[in-house]
């Protein structure tokens, strides 16, 4: 039988994975203001998003504005979206695949080697989930550096990493390695059970007298 713990700790980290692959998606600081350079001013720093960019005061106001088109948008951001609500949605997906598979549950009982089928494709989805999130996430930031040492690029319309880039990273590893735990669990359990119950060949026997 496949170790119920294993499962449960590629459940939880997949599950982490997902709330966080959900925060990483409506948080507004994909891209930060840049403050290098002598000419910079620090009175306000901006952040920009996936569904909205904010202006934050060294006065501590914060003001934000949801974009108004979205055929306007860069394409970075359109296929970014796309890409994170891939992941969200597989990934909610796998929550509920994963939930009827893992051993802790009583659903299929009856048929564990079924059981452990449907909790393997609950993981390849979380893996599958983690690696949208995964290109979403580094082609933004390649987008981000590439602006950033373009010697095109005014100083002060430069941006650096948000924290959503790193929210999006962590989960997608998270995601990447859960569902991993969850695939190589069971697999490890069905070769098992192959070595210690092989089939059992016939051999006509012989007759002494």
């Amino acid at each position: 039988m496949a170790n119920s713990g294993v499962q449960l700790l590629g459940f939880a980290l997949a599950f982490i994975a997902f709330v966080g692959l959900i925060a990483a998606t409506v948080m507004a600081e994909w891209k930060a203001s840049s403050y290098a350079g002598d000419n910079i001013i620090t009175a306000q720093a901006m952040y920009e998003g996936l569904w909205k960019s904010c202006v934050s005061q060294s006065t501590g106001q914060i003001q934000c504005k949801v974009y108004d088109s979205l055929l306007q948008l860069p394409t970075e951001i359109q296929a970014t979206r796309a890409l994170m609500l891939t992941g969200i949605l597989l990934s909610f997906i796998s929550v509920l695949v994963s939930m009827v598979g893992m051993r802790c549950t009583t659903c299929m009982a009856h048929n564990t080697l079924q059981k452990d089928k449907v909790a393997m494709t609950g993981g390849i989805l979380f893996i599958i989930a983690g690696i949208a999130a995964l290109v979403a996430t580094s082609w933004f930031g390649n987008r981000i550096a590439a602006h950033f040492y373009n010697p095109l690029t005014p100083t002060n319309s430069r941006y650096e990493f948000g924290k959503a880039l790193f929210v999006g990273w962590g989960s997608s590893a998270l995601s990447i390695l859960g569902g991993a735990f969850l695939c190589c669990n069971c697999m490890g359990d069905g070769s098992e059970q192959g070595r210690r119950y092989p089939k059992s060949s016939s051999k006509p026997g012989k007759d002494y007298v």
